[in-house]
């Protein structure tokens, strides 16, 4: 072979490269997606989780938050977005961080237990929401963080 077709085949190669490494994303680290729902706590023999004590005896369904994969969290709050818009340092409702080691979820209920986590101030318990407010819900998990507002859903 000429030394014209090596030329031709190292150009081929390493634009092929680049066109991969533009468009597949192979370097970049993955993101966590959080969506949440809310639903009338289960009764009955087989539920999979409990649901917290104070749950029954608010005006909102229960708010269940879940992730695309399993993440092993390390910190989880939950902060009123008026708070947040006005205030500098918020006060967040809910505040949970792991010292050591979480067990990876795939999904919670507000104001239930993580496995592996504890309130950041010892014995605080998640604060009622308030049906029609909007509130965010801040993770992180390792380097990751990641957002989601929501709006707590009254019962009907």
């Amino acid at each position: 072979m000429t030394r014209k077709h090596w030329i031709l085949i190292t150009a081929a190669l390493v634009l092929g490269g680049l066109s991969l490494y533009l468009n597949q994303d192979w370097f970049s680290h993955d993101g966590i997606q959080i969506y949440h729902r809310s639903r009338a706590a289960r009764s009955g023999l087989f539920r999979r989780k409990k649901v917290p004590a104070s749950s029954g005896d608010t005006a909102i369904m229960p708010v269940i938050f879940g992730f695309d994969h399993r993440v092993k969290l390390t910190s989880v709050k939950v902060f009123p977005v008026s708070d947040m818009a006005t205030n500098k340092y918020p006060h967040p409702v809910w505040d949970l961080i792991s010292d050591s080691n979480s067990v990876p979820v795939k999904d919670f209920t507000y104001g239930g237990t993580i496995a592996g986590m504890r309130p950041a101030v010892k014995g605080a318990t998640a604060d009622q929401l308030e049906p029609d407010v909007n509130y965010r819900l801040c993770i992180e998990a390792g380097p990751l963080k990641a957002d989601h507002d929501f709006v707590p859903v009254p019962k009907p």
